[in-house]
């Protein structure tokens, strides 16, 4: 069969393409200028020294404190009250582990630097409704022994006035109040604390004080979390939050509904038994027991879970040993942790007792 050449069509598609580029450039959204971070510089051109000319060209300010519902472990803090100071602003949330894991690089460098001009604020913007109360904020901060400052960002005001969308974000910012380094997530400690170190240094020698004493930049991580190892996604199990991962088949039920555990389960899904119920963001326990199973590729498993009455909960990993636990406030809880193999690890929860509450699983 031959082929017949049309070089008009080829000009066609052409012309086409190029009315759609420009098409696209012409109906593009020109964000307004208020409230938007500019390219924050990564850290080889965040050196010390730089010029306040260069700053104000090229680094975004810091963000005034506005929208705060409450302050934890200090008065309220303004921008005024922080001038002349190297500011760490780091997002987080107390159930989440990547922000868990990140606390004790925090608190190292808190020890170790807040006599040297360094304030650390925990801008804590909760992702539960239950993450909003104070007293549960409280607990948290004092049951990590975190005793830099803390503000309560309930309705995501310096949330969105920096543009975020991850816990963990650290945001460093200089004592002249421009924002030179910013980190997302876990990892690169060292580097963040070169950068803070960086900074104090800049900071000292403009005060005319000694700059050799800012201490030996050390690793505090016992043991590195292993990311490859991690194949199960995060489980959300409200009928608002979820990401598909419930595995019985008759999906969320707002009202009151009797599960029974499938024979066969897939990886991956929650699967529950008993009389639950489904709430906006979190599965609930209607009955005095039930069962939860779980098939999952990661080293260790975790849930973010309350119980209103409070639950006792026996769980079980392939079927081998028992770890019991007692349900109530609010918080994450690690169930299991164990050497995923070949065909994942299989969790089993025996729960005893109704108006156990769970929102989430996490893996590390």
């Amino acid at each position: 069969m031959s082929i017949i050449k049309k070089p008009w069509l080829s000009f066609l598609v052409f012309v086409l393409v190029l009315f759609s580029i420009f098409y696209l450039e012409s109906e593009s959204v020109s964000l307004p200028s208020q409230n938007i971070l500019p390219e924050i510089k990564t850290s080889e051109e965040s050196k010390s020294n730089t010029p306040l000319n260069i700053r104000e060209k090229n680094y975004p300010k810091i963000q005034e404190f506005e929208g705060i519902s409450d302050w934890i472990n200090t008065d309220p803090l303004t921008i005024e009250k922080l001038k002349g100071k190297v500011v760490l602003v780091d997002f987080w949330t107390y159930t989440c582990i990547n922000c868990i894991r990140t606390l004790p690089y925090l608190k190292d460098w808190d020890e170790k630097y807040k006599e040297k001009g360094l304030v650390i604020i925990g801008m804590h913007t909760p992702e539960f409704k239950f993450e909003q109360e104070k007293q549960n904020v409280l607990d948290a901060v004092r049951r990590y022994n975190i005793t830099y400052p803390v503000a309560q960002d309930n309705e995501y005001v310096m949330w969105k006035k920096y543009q975020n969308r991850y816990w963990p974000h650290e945001y460093l910012i200089d004592n002249e109040g421009y924002i030179r380094y910013d980190h997302i997530g876990e990892g690169g400690y060292d580097e963040t604390e070169k950068e803070i170190q960086e900074l104090l240094k800049e900071r000292m020698e403009g005060l005319g004080e000694e700059t050799s004493i800012l201490g030996k930049i050390k690793t505090t991580e016992e043991v590195p979390v292993d990311f490859a190892s991690i194949l199960t996604p995060e489980i959300y199990l409200g009928y608002k939050t979820t990401r598909g991962n419930f595995g019985n088949e008759e999906g969320f039920k707002e009202d009151e509904f009797r599960y029974i555990l499938p024979k066969n389960i897939l990886p991956n899904k929650v699967y529950v038994d008993g009389l639950w119920k489904a709430n906006e963001d979190s599965l609930e326990l209607v009955s005095d027991e039930g069962m939860i199973t779980l098939q999952y590729y990661a080293p260790a498993v975790n849930i973010v879970a309350d119980s209103s009455l409070g639950t006792q909960a026996v769980i079980s990993v392939n079927e081998t040993g028992e770890n019991k636990m007692f349900i109530k406030e609010a918080r994450l809880y690690n169930l299991a942790r164990s050497a995923p193999g070949s065909e994942g690890n299989v969790l089993r929860m025996h729960l005893q007792g109704k108006g156990f509450r769970v929102y989430t699983f996490t893996f590390g």
